[in-house]
């Protein structure tokens, strides 16, 4: 099972077919462990990793958002997630450790749609005591894919 996700993690486009010959086992079976993934609910999704840049017109302005946060009471950290999770500006929201309990990945059309969720949706929320913003420049890697043009060796050779 393991196998079979950090298969399909690397890459979501493999075919049942793909993993059970990489893995010498018996393609029904492959199809069938998936099948139970996505039932029990390990196997959420699948996703392809894209380069905005090359696309006309396709660059959505993102932001880490740290959000301090005042948990509520007998609820906890949960209640106040969820509130923010549902916004569909949201992309990603993490519980971390440190100064601010909330980390969220925002994604909006411009920059001004991105500030205007923090003050108009995210800031004025009960119990969010307060937030960072970090708006992302360039990317240079997501999800174990590098973006841009591989680097090459640029040493020089040297002999003895």
């Amino acid at each position: 099972m393991k196998e079979i996700l950090e298969l399909l993690r690397k890459n979501a486009k493999l075919t049942a077919k793909d993993i059970a010959k990489s893995l010498k086992k018996n393609v029904s079976s492959v199809e069938g462990t998936i099948a139970k993934l996505e039932k029990k609910g390990v196997i959420l999704g699948y996703k392809a990793i894209i380069d905005e840049n090359k696309i006309k017109d396709f660059n959505p302005v993102r932001a880490i958002i740290e959000v301090q946060v005042a948990p509520k009471r007998n609820l906890g950290f949960d209640y106040i997630a969820k509130r923010i999770y549902k916004f569909p500006e949201v992309r990603t929201c993490y519980l971390v450790s440190g100064a601010y309990e909330l980390q969220l990945v925002v994604e909006g059309k411009d920059i001004h749609r991105v500030a205007e969720f923090v003050a108009e949706k995210l800031a004025p929320l009960e119990g969010v005591k307060g937030t960072v913003t970090h708006f992302f420049l360039k990317k240079y890697k997501e999800d174990g894919v590098i973006f841009g043009k591989k680097d090459e060796n640029h040493r020089m050779n040297i002999s003895l």
